[in-house]
């Protein structure tokens, strides 16, 4: 693996229009998730591949591919999850555009050449992460009464329920 690398100059690439390349085993510095005031911890680095196509005038065609994993709280019974998550990003960036109307076409990434690999990889990372972090897909999560992990409580995990004040008087009447 190479030097970690938060930044990565597309200019010294030298790419004409049309060209393109990719770039295997970047090692991309990561920093931890905070998600529904939980933290995710993540890999301090990833391994990902980059490809980049020079497009005609001054734009760019980016891909950012990469798994990683995070571990932290499941969402449903707070046991520890560590989900897998597979990223495929895209991002376009063409410097001759520069108009309101065009900035979906400017990438937030690419300032002056110089592509952000660590914000890119990090955003990226959360959009491709699943609704929910669960410790595995079938989390039955917490008993709402009593708080107990219905994983290892099983389905016969039951409470009888509360009895309604309301109807207290009558159980005390004789019908004899």
């Amino acid at each position: 693996m190479s030097q970690p690398s938060d930044k990565l100059d597309l200019a010294a690439l030298k790419l004409t229009a049309g060209e393109g390349r990719r770039l295997e085993h970047l090692t991309v510095p990561f920093d931890d998730l905070d998600l529904g005031g939980q933290r995710y911890t993540t890999p301090e680095t990833i391994d990902a591949t980059l490809d980049v196509s020079r497009m005609t005038g001054d734009g760019y065609a980016l891909r950012l591919r990469f798994a990683s994993t995070i571990s932290g709280p499941c969402m449903r019974c707070l046991t520890d999850a560590a989900p897998e998550t597979s990223v495929d990003s895209r991002e376009v960036h063409d410097e001759g555009k520069g108009t309101i109307e065009d900035s979906e076409l400017t990438s937030p990434y690419i300032e002056d050449q110089v592509l952000d690999l660590t914000s890119w990889a990090r955003d990226a990372l959360a959009l491709a992460m699943p609704s929910q972090v669960l410790c595995r897909p079938d989390c039955a999560g917490l008993c709402a009464v009593c708080g107990a992990e219905l994983n290892e409580a099983g389905p016969d995990h039951s409470h009888e329920p509360p009895r309604d004040p309301r109807w207290d008087a009558l159980r005390e009447l004789k019908l004899d």
